[in-house]
């Protein structure tokens, strides 16, 4: 089978180890960084050949085929070596596709793709159907390949991990949204970034499908320039579609290949128009593949959101406090923003992709009585909201953001941590950002 070289001792990359080696690779894991220890188990269990610490360039520049976890960035030295070689640097999910027949449900978008991908899985799982969920969330898509048999998988992708693709080729395709993000990963140019997302579909034919936005206006002037060969199913909640899903008097309206499908916007679990989108697309999906009508409509009502996403944690003295800690760029905090209707001290901060922060100024005037910055370097969401906002704090932990947010709030009152920014500047990733703020909330 020839020589699997693997940069990115994560769980993709781990993944990947067992399944190449399954197919009869000699395969190899270096990871520049170190490894953790549950992953080292992992290889040592398997026999597999790994380093950390540093990338032995001499046992990298003999591979056959070489799959890079999403965050080494292309432009990396040993990235551009491989490729100056003609040496294949493939993503994960490319990898993995090629030895399973199960049906793809492919998910990206900038925002909304990890509750869109959860409740899709629910819809199909609820529904009596064999399917795994994986790619950006959950297990690596690789491992589950290697260790299960499933009949469809639904996988949430990042655009990092569409740049790896050669022959991926998903039988429904959902693109939640695209807005401004990872600009720093596309030499600031939003088109870059565009295109990215919409190699998804790059690989569909006649009888695949794309889900997606048609309130959108990046998505809908992209198609009109670069047509498609898949089905467009569009979703709306501002306009009427003579195909698709759309928003009537609070009742959601699906036609779909001779399938009609009707739920009242009351019996979602989840709040805001943005929810109403991930509805939409997953219900779609979910009619794609054959899942009943009923049980459709009973699983949306029992789906219970994601962690991190607008996840209310405590009320205090009648100040609730929000977890929206997953909304690591600007659209993200756009919706919770939008979708909270009381005065709002605003946890923002952290690292910052290239944001343009203009788009929220009108519900930071609106709604926002207080913005502690939570983060190393907060120059931009001062030089952004500085003249807007009366009471601006700096604060370089989140314990004391907590603590300066319980003094200011009042009651009927919001605290919300919705940063708009990555986390690696204080924290491990997002997940530990949410976790430290429901920490901190709970020793007030």
């Amino acid at each position: 089978m020839g020589r699997l070289v693997i940069l990115g001792g994560g769980e993709s990359g781990v993944g990947t180890a067992i399944l190449g080696q399954q197919k009869g690779f000699e395969v190899f894991v270096s990871d520049k960084g170190e490894i953790k220890e549950k992953y080292k188990e992992v290889l040592e269990h398997f026999e597999i050949e790994w380093e950390s610490g540093d990338h032995t360039e001499a046992k990298i520049l003999n591979a056959d085929v070489v799959m890079k976890s999403p965050g080494i960035p292309d432009k990396a030295p040993l990235v551009k070596a491989l490729v100056a070689k003609g040496i294949p640097v493939i993503s994960e999910i490319e990898f993995a596709s090629k030895y399973t027949d199960a049906t793809l449900i492919g998910i990206t978008g900038s925002n909304g793709k990890t509750t869109t991908t959860m409740m899709t899985y629910h819809l199909l799982k609820e529904g009596g159907l064999n399917v795994g969920m994986a790619g950006n969330i959950g297990d690596s898509f690789a491992k589950m390949v290697a260790e299960k048999d499933m009949d469809q998988y639904v996988l949430e992708i990042s655009s990092f991990q569409l740049d790896g693709i050669v022959d991926f080729k998903p039988h429904i395709a959902v693109i939640t949204n695209i807005t401004p993000d990872h600009l720093d990963r596309y030499e600031y140019k939003f088109e870059n970034y565009i295109a990215s997302k919409f190699r998804i579909v790059m690989n569909q034919d006649e009888n695949d499908y794309l889900i997606y936005d048609a309130d959108d206006e990046v998505m809908e002037s992209w198609l009109k320039k670069n047509p498609v060969q898949s089905k467009l199913v569009p979703f709306s909640v501002k306009k009427k579609l003579e195909e698709g899903a759309w928003l009537e008097d609070k009742t959601i309206q699906i036609k779909l290949e001779h399938k009609t499908l009707e739920m009242s916007t009351d019996i979602l679990a989840l709040e805001g128009q943005h929810n109403v989108k991930n509805t939409m697309a997953a219900s779609m999906a979910a009619l794609l593949v054959k899942v009943r009508k009923e049980t459709i409509r009973q699983s949306i009502q029992s789906f219970q959101g994601v962690p991190h996403r607008l996840e209310k944690v405590l009320k205090i003295n009648h100040v609730e406090y929000i977890n929206d800690s997953k909304a690591t760029n600007v659209n993200a905090t756009f919706y919770a923003l939008d979708g909270i209707k009381k005065p709002i001290v605003w946890i923002a901060g952290g690292v910052d992709k290239g944001n343009d922060y203009a788009e929220l100024m009108p519900l930071v005037r609106e709604k926002v009585k207080a913005i502690i910055c939570l983060g190393m370097d907060n120059t931009k969401l001062k030089e952004s909201f500085g003249n807007v906002i009366d009471l601006m704090v700096e604060t370089y932990s989140m314990e004391e953001a907590v603590k300066v947010a319980y003094k200011i709030a009042e009651r009927g009152d919001a605290v919300l941590l919705s940063p708009a920014c990555a986390s690696f500047d204080l924290f491990k990733n997002y997940e530990d950002r949410g976790d430290q703020f429901k920490a901190a909330i709970k020793n007030l």
